[in-house]
C-alpha cells in the first residue's frame, strides 16, 4: 500500500517531509500546537516572562549607565552579601555596624542569599526584583482571564505589567517590597477563587517582608471572611496572626536589634522631630485619583478587595512624611495587584448591570485601561527603551568604573550614591559623613555642579582630620582620594 493509500485508510494526516531534516509537522498540527502555546492557559504564563524580560532589561542598562537614584541599592545590598556569608545583615550604609532587622523588619531577603553567592553584585539584586515583580502579573492575568475571557483577560494583564506604580519601582533600585507583590497577588487570587486555605498560606509570610505588611495580612484575613459570608477558623488566626506580628515586631523585635532601643519610624508618625505637616487634602485626592482611576477606571470601588489597600494607604496617609504621600519612588507598587485583581473581580458583576450605561462602560473599560498605561508609558521608565541612547553605555561610566576598580577589595570606603553600586560587593562602604569616627582607607564621591577634586578633598580632610589624605584619581565625574597616613 503506498503512502497516499495508507493515509486515506488510517484517516490520519500525512507528515510533510522537509529536505534534509526528516519530517515537519503538518500545517495543521503546527497550528494546532501553536494555539496551544497561546492558549488562555499559557497565555499568563507568557505575559510574565515578557514582563521579566523588560523589566530586567531596563534595570540592567541603568545599573550599566550608573544612574542608580539613591542608596537603597547599596543597603540592601550589604544585607544580602552578609547572609550569602552566613553572617548578620549589618548594612554599614546606615551606620557602622547596623543590623538592618533593626531598621526594617525583612528576613526574607535571606532567600537571595544563594543566588547573590553564586552572582554577587548589584544587579543580581535587581534581576530578582524583576523576577518578583514579572511573577505577580502571572495570578493577575490568570484570574482576569478567567473572570473575563481571553482578549479582555489579557488587556487587563498588560495593563497591569504597565501600571505606572510597578514601572516607578522598577526604575527606584531595589526594595524589598518586591517580595510583597506576588504573595500579594497570588492570595487576592486565591480570594477570588475560594480556596481560603491558599490565600491564608500566600499572605501569611508577608510578616516576613516588611514591619507595616502583617497588617495586610490581617486584612486579606477578614476579606476572606467577608467574602466567605462566615467564620473561616483559618482566615481569624490570619488576622489575628498578622496584627500579633507587626505588634511584637515593632514593640519587640526590630527594637531588639536596634541600637536606640527602639522603631526609628515612630517619628514618621508623631513628628517627633520637629512641627508635623499633615497630608493637604488635595494631595491625598490626587494619589487617590492616580491609584483608582488610570488602572480601574474607578471600578476596583465596586469590589471588596480593596480592603487589602487600606494599611498601606493608612500609615502613608497618617504619616508626616511627605515622600509616603504621592506617585513617586516604590510606596505604590504593593498596591496595584489589588486594584488590578479588584476591577477584574468587579467587572463580570458589572457587564450584567440593569443599568445599559454601566455595561456599556463595563465592555470597554478593559480596553481603556490597557491604552492609557500605553499613554502613561510614554513619560514613565518603560519608553527609555525606546531611546537608542538607553543602550549605549555612557564614556563617562565606563572612566568612572575604571578608577573605582583602583579599590581593593576588602577596603574601607566613604562613598556616595553613584560609587556606592560598584563597591558594596567588594568593600566595606559608608555613607558619606557617616562613618562615626572611623577614617575610611579611600573615599569615593561625585563631583556634582562643578564641583573641584580640590574641594571634595578639602571636604574629606575635615570629616576626617585624623587621616591624611591625596588625590587617587578623578574620572567620570567621579573623584577617589586616598588616605596615605594619620595625624
Amino acid at each position: 500500500m503506498d503512502t497516499a493509500a495508507a493515509t486515506a485508510t488510517s484517516g490520519r494526516t500525512s507528515p510533510v517531509p522537509v529536505t534534509g531534516t526528516g519530517f515537519a509537522p503538518a500545517p495543521g498540527r503546527l497550528r494546532t500546537r501553536t494555539a496551544a502555546l497561546l492558549g488562555p492557559r499559557l497565555l499568563p504564563y507568557w505575559t510574565a516572562a515578557a514582563f521579566f524580560a523588560v523589566f530586567a532589561l531596563i534595570s540592567a542598562l541603568r545599573f550599566r549607565a550608573m544612574q542608580t537614584s539613591s542608596w537603597d541599592l547599596g543597603i540592601f545590598e550589604q544585607a544580602v552579601r552578609a547572609y550569602a556569608h552566613l553572617r548578620a545583615p549589618v548594612a554599614d550604609l546606615k551606620g557602622p555596624g547596623t543590623n538592618l532587622l533593626g531598621d526594617h523588619f525583612s528576613p526574607v531577603l535571606v532567600l537571595l542569599a544563594p543566588l547573590y553567592r553564586l552572582f554577587p553584585g548589584g544587579l543580581t539584586l535587581l534581576f530578582a526584583q524583576a523576577f518578583l515583580f514579572a511573577l505577580s502579573a502571572l495570578p493577575v492575568t490568570r484570574t482576569a482571564v478567567r473572570l473575563l475571557g481571553q482578549g479582555r483577560g489579557l488587556a487587563v494583564g498588560v495593563a497591569y505589567g504597565l501600571s505606572w506604580g510597578l514601572q516607578k519601582a522598577v526604575d527606584f533600585d531595589f526594595h524589598e517590597i518586591a517580595f510583597a507583590v506576588p504573595l500579594i497577588a497570588f492570595a487576592l487570587e486565591a480570594v477570588v477563587r475560594g480556596r481560603w486555605t491558599a490565600a491564608v498560606c500566600w499572605a501569611a509570610p508577608l510578616v516576613l517582608v516588611k514591619e507595616d505588611l502583617g497588617v495586610t495580612a490581617a486584612a486579606i484575613g477578614a476579606l476572606i471572611l467577608v467574602r466567605a459570608r462566615r467564620a473561616v477558623p483559618l482566615a481569624v488566626g490570619l488576622t489575628v496572626f498578622g496584627l500579633a506580628a507587626t505588634a511584637v515586631t515593632l514593640g519587640v523585635i526590630i527594637p531588639g536589634f536596634n541600637g536606640s532601643g527602639s522603631y526609628d519610624y515612630w517619628n514618621k508618625l508623631s513628628g517627633a522631630d520637629g512641627p508635623a505637616p499633615r497630608i493637604p487634602p488635595d494631595t491625598a485626592v490626587r494619589t487617590l485619583l492616580w491609584i483608582l482611576l488610570p488602572t480601574s477606571g474607578l471600578l476596583a470601588l465596586r469590589s471588596p478587595l480593596l480592603l487589602a489597600a487600606l494599611p498601606t494607604l493608612g500609615w502613608r496617609f497618617i504619616s508626616h512624611e511627605p515622600h509616603y504621600w504621592g506617585i513617586d519612588w516604590h510606596y505604590n507598587a504593593v498596591l496595584m495587584p489589588v486594584v488590578f485583581l479588584a476591577l477584574a473581580d468587579a467587572l463580570p458583576r458589572t457587564l450584567v448591570s440593569a443599568r445599559p450605561w454601566v455595561r456599556t462602560y463595563a465592555q470597554h473599560l478593559p480596553a481603556a485601561v490597557l491604552a492609557a498605561a500605553l499613554a502613561l508609558t510614554t513619560t514613565l521608565p518603560l519608553a527609555r527603551l525606546t531611546e537608542a541612547a538607553t543602550y549605549r553605555k555612557p564614556p563617562s561610566a565606563t572612566a568612572a568604573e575604571r578608577l573605582l576598580e583602583r579599590i581593593p577589595d576588602g577596603a574601607t570606603v566613604e562613598a556616595d550614591i553613584r560609587p556606592i553600586s560598584r563597591l558594596t560587593d567588594r568593600t566595606r562602604v559608608f555613607w558619606i559623613g557617616d562613618t562615626q569616627g572611623i577614617a575610611p582607607d579611600y573615599v569615593a564621591v561625585e563631583l556634582r555642579d562643578g564641583r573641584k577634586p580640590e574641594q571634595a578633598l578639602d571636604d574629606a580632610g575635615q570629616r576626617h582630620p585624623q587621616g591624611v589624605y591625596s588625590v587617587l584619581g578623578t574620572a567620570g565625574g567621579v573623584a577617589v582620594f586616598q588616605r596615605t597616613g594619620r595625624l
